[in-house]
């Protein structure tokens, strides 16, 4: 059983919500029992959580200082690891989900859902980035590994077809470059996404052009922690410890 607490800043715990048995495994290997993993997200008054489990998922949101659930929606998803994220757009308030069959963004004040996209990995993780007005989704597992990169303003169903590029919701997708655990990076005008092998995509993120492709490490060097940049650097570090520094935008440039 897992649930959902608050404290004061001197450790007094003020609310508890006890959110029932959350089943966290792979939906064709339940036994395994990875755990739960989504965080809960503080955006102004409100907290929300992803609870994408083997049965009975739902997506829910709490007043933050009473702990009054103030909506929930039911989901029909396998199990995720993935920290949803709120934004704020054109005036609405958008909850963005991983998932597998159902990535989606949900009026954050309602529960109601607004758009909908469906396909790629079958065990989603990486959190949903919001940049420029767009979100930039990925998942990886299975068959496909695709990034997407959605319009905030999107409608109803949005998966695009086998063949194409883009839909009505959609900027730009790629299908084969998505990252399994990393969260992928929106910096200076430039979306990075690494693989769990060290192979480093980056893309224009208004217009999904890939600008590189190179690997990072030997190859069989693993990589799981998402990536952080800052004063013009990607910072990389690797299952073995070792941090790998990339210079920031459309050149591909190892410095430490």
């Amino acid at each position: 059983s897992e649930g959902l607490y608050c404290y004061d800043l001197q450790g007094k715990m003020l609310w508890s919500k006890d959110l029932g048995v959350l089943e966290s495994g792979p939906y064709d290997a339940p036994s395994l029992q990875w755990g739960f993993a989504s965080s809960p997200v503080l955006y102004r008054d409100r907290v929300y959580v992803q609870c994408d489990v083997l049965k009975n998922g739902f997506l829910a949101c709490y007043d933050a200082a009473a702990g009054t659930q103030i909506w929930r929606t039911e989901r029909n998803e396998v199990a995720t690891w993935s920290t949803p994220a709120v934004t704020e757009f054109n005036g609405r308030t958008i909850m963005i989900v991983n998932g597998w069959k159902h990535i989606g963004g949900y009026d954050a004040n309602t529960g109601k859902e607004l758009w909908r996209l469906t396909g790629g990995g079958d065990i989603p993780v990486p959190t949903p980035l919001v940049a420029d007005g767009l979100a930039y989704v990925t998942n990886a597992h299975g068959k496909t590994a695709p990034v997407y990169a959605v319009k905030l303003d999107a409608e109803g169903d949005i998966t695009p077809k086998e063949t194409e590029e883009s839909s009505s919701g959609i900027a730009w997708l790629t299908r084969r470059d998505g990252s399994y655990m990393q969260t992928p990076l929106c910096y200076k005008g430039y979306v990075t996404v690494c693989r769990d092998n060290g192979l480093l995509s980056c893309y224009e993120a208004k217009t999904g052009k890939r600008v590189y492709q190179e690997r990072l490490g030997t190859g069989r060097t693993v990589f799981t922690a998402s990536g952080v940049a800052s004063n013009g650097r990607i910072h990389y570090t690797s299952e073995e410890g070792d941090v790998f520094v990339v210079q920031a935008g459309p050149e591909f440039k190892l410095l430490a």
